[in-house]
């Protein structure tokens, strides 16, 4: 038996087929700088880019870092099913669209969302052989130093993250595997090994 596919694709043995990598952890801990670091030297492993109604950062460009959506659209995206996964943070929501997401595993490649808490949870409730993977911080000061060292956010935004991320951090055990991302280069080459 062969996993389905469309537009021709030639289909993949479900003995190889790519599981779907999901990695979270606290706002703050490099979940970013790990992914950004491993797809610089591994650009075949897809990133789904995720869509959100928060505004965009200084640099960050639409459909490269994030869908940048007004609130409508992503009504839109939710009452049509189109995201596989989506949470509130912070003020703002973000979502992962599923169709890109299933055409890239059926095809064979390897597949990483960087996404919340609440967004794991459903992700592994929609596809329970998804490999959730919980990035860690070195300890609880190095977190707190990390948010604060941002210089992007109002301190009560920062206030906000730390509550979620005491939250965050307490739910290491409902995933698969923890990296501690005590460097940059290891843990990247750690979760390449687990893709």
């Amino acid at each position: 038996m062969t996993t389905p596919v469309s537009r021709g694709e030639t289909p993949v043995p479900p003995d190889r087929q790519p599981r779907l990598t999901v990695l979270s952890g606290p706002s703050g801990v490099g979940k970013s700088t790990v992914v950004a670091h491993l797809r610089r030297a591994h650009p075949e492993v897809w990133l789904s880019v995720s869509a959100t109604t928060r505004r965009p950062r200084p640099g960050e460009r639409h459909g490269v870092h994030y869908f940048f959506v007004d609130d409508e659209e992503f009504d839109k995206l939710v009452a049509n099913g189109e995201l596989l996964e989506w949470a509130e943070f912070a003020g703002n929501r973000y979502g992962t669209p599923r169709r890109a997401v299933l055409e890239k595993l059926a095809a064979g490649e390897p597949v990483l969302l960087e996404i919340d808490l609440q967004g794991a949870r459903l992700v592994r409730s929609s596809m329970p052989e998804a490999q959730l993977v919980f990035l860690a911080p070195p300890s609880w000061e190095e977190l707190v130093r990390r948010l604060t060292g941002r210089g992007t956010e109002a301190p009560e935004v920062i206030e906000r993250r730390l509550t979620v991320a005491r939250t965050e951090l307490a739910a290491e055990s409902e995933f698969d595997t923890t990296l501690v991302n005590t460097s940059v280069e290891d843990v990247a080459a750690e979760l390449l090994a687990l893709l």
